[in-house]
């Protein structure tokens, strides 16, 4: 009995060493960036940054920023609504997620926002409205503190900015730190994307979409790094109702991920002229569990009735 335990322990044990053999196997290098077909790359102080630009030449400008580990591609839908609108749409991977390098640095959301105003600053575009969804909302925030000025509107979607939180005494990450998670999150992390969903059964390729983010070298230290330098935006936040910025939040309203009601009293205090709005029958992700109430809202209430 004892040999057949050994046995299967010791199957288990190469058959996890096989699967984690996988992960993290692509460096973000030269030859990396020759491959991709889609988009633009440029070089900043931290790194190479991958990015998309539609429709160049209009005036009113709509940048998409990406939550906490899917990248630009969890926009396509509205993205690609708004290159037919006839506005000029920028998306980027964040350093650490997608096509993006991933330095090895912490990663803040004052790194993820100074990347998006040098990538502007290179686009020569001096105002946009800005639409943070999931994680993107904190960079957003952390965006209008650093540059009110290039602020035209800031549309929240499942945003996590608002949770009053500290950061972390240790900001380092480890070898073992990383190596544990890529051990014990790798296997099942792609599967768990689909909670995001309220019907998850009608989206059964989006965990298979998210499995190719595993094979790129610095992901997990990249989500770990994150994690550990999440701390309040309470003062950004308020800066943002002070100086009147346009604000609006859009909500899945049955969100699991981002639960309104563990942050809804901070935010009505730090955000209490925003204008609100919740997206029935969708979860974390309303612009693609229910694209068209959505886009309804976005682009007939938000971008044109409030201009």
């Amino acid at each position: 009995m004892k040999k057949v335990i050994l046995l299967s322990t010791t199957l288990l044990i190469l058959f996890i060493s096989c699967q984690t053999t996988e992960y993290e196997t692509i460096i973000k290098d030269s030859n990396f960036r020759s491959t991709i077909n889609t988009g633009k790359f440029i070089e900043f102080e931290n790194g190479f940054t991958y990015y998309e630009i539609e429709n160049g030449n209009q005036k009113s400008t709509l940048v998409f920023i990406h939550g906490f580990s899917v990248p630009s591609y969890i926009w396509d839908n509205t993205f690609n609504s708004a290159i037919k609108k006839g506005y000029r749409v920028i998306r980027l991977d964040l350093y650490g997620r997608g096509y993006s390098d991933n330095p090895n640095t912490d990663y803040t959301d004052e790194l993820f926002a100074n990347q998006v105003i040098e990538l502007l600053k290179e686009l020569n575009i001096d105002k946009a409205t800005f639409l943070g969804l999931s994680n993107g909302g904190r960079v957003i925030s952390k965006l209008a503190y650093l540059k009110p000025n290039l602020i035209e509107k800031l549309i929240y979607v499942s945003a996590s900015s608002f949770y009053e939180s500290t950061q972390s005494l240790n900001n380092n990450v480890s070898k073992k730190e990383i190596q544990d998670f890529i051990t014990s999150q790798y296997p099942t992390i792609s599967k768990s994307q689909l909670l995001d969903f309220k019907y998850p059964e009608n989206y059964p390729d989006w965990d298979d979409k998210y499995e190719e983010l595993l094979k790129y070298k610095g992901f997990a230290r990249a989500l770990i790094s994150t994690r550990k330098n999440h701390i309040s935006l309470n003062i950004e936040n308020f800066l943002i109702n002070e100086i009147n910025l346009p604000v609006y939040t859009i909500w899945g309203d049955s969100d699991s991920a981002v639960v309104y009601n563990d942050f809804k009293e901070n935010l009505n205090k730090v955000l209490p002229n925003r204008f609100e709005y919740f997206v029935p029958n969708s979860g974390h992700l309303p612009n693609i569990e229910n694209k068209s109430n959505f886009e309804d809202y976005l682009f007939n209430i938000v971008l044109e009735k409030h201009d």
